[in-house]
């Protein structure tokens, strides 16, 4: 076994075992803490495919900002309102979800097979050019989702905390 695949099985353990943690964790901000760790599994991953800029964007904004972002939005939230989310009936349709996706996945990786060129470096000045070119507006609607997820977060946080208008 090549020591790039060796890395690869090591860091998709990692994602696996942060994805589990985050799904398996009763504490939420544990919860965001394996989060943080899948999120530098992927950026491992990137790294090793030559993407190191995308590696950068994924621990900066992903890794950084998200996070941060969600364990504010914990903080802000009473977990005493959540006492009962533990409880939900529809685990049963979230587990056959998962089933659905697992076999899509499995299926996927044994019809895939492996590109036989070698992997190319791609220059910041070509992935600018893609990104703010090609790629322009779904980068702004992201962006937007996010701003509005925080400005929500902000609202229903202070309507809770008595600073509303109501």
């Amino acid at each position: 076994m090549s020591i790039p695949l060796l890395a690869l099985a090591l860091l998709a353990a990692v994602v696996l075992g942060g994805g589990i943690g985050v799904v398996v964790a009763r504490n939420v901000v544990h919860a965001a803490l394996f989060l943080l760790l899948t999120l530098a599994g992927v950026a491992g991953v990137f790294v090793l495919l030559l993407a190191e800029f995308l590696a950068l964007v994924q621990v900066l904004i992903y890794g950084g900002a998200v996070v941060i972002v969600l364990v504010f939005a914990l903080m802000l939230t009473r977990a005493q309102d959540f006492a009962g989310v533990q409880d939900n009936p529809q685990w049963a349709l979230g587990l056959m979800a998962a089933i659905a996706v697992l076999g899509v996945l499995t299926t996927a990786f044994v019809a895939w097979r492996p590109p036989t060129q070698p992997l190319e470096r791609v220059g910041f000045e070509a992935l600018g050019r893609e990104l703010f070119l090609r790629w322009a507006i779904p980068f702004e609607i992201i962006s937007l989702v996010l701003l509005l997820a925080l400005i929500g977060a902000m609202l229903i946080a202070r309507e809770r905390n008595g600073g509303g208008r109501r």
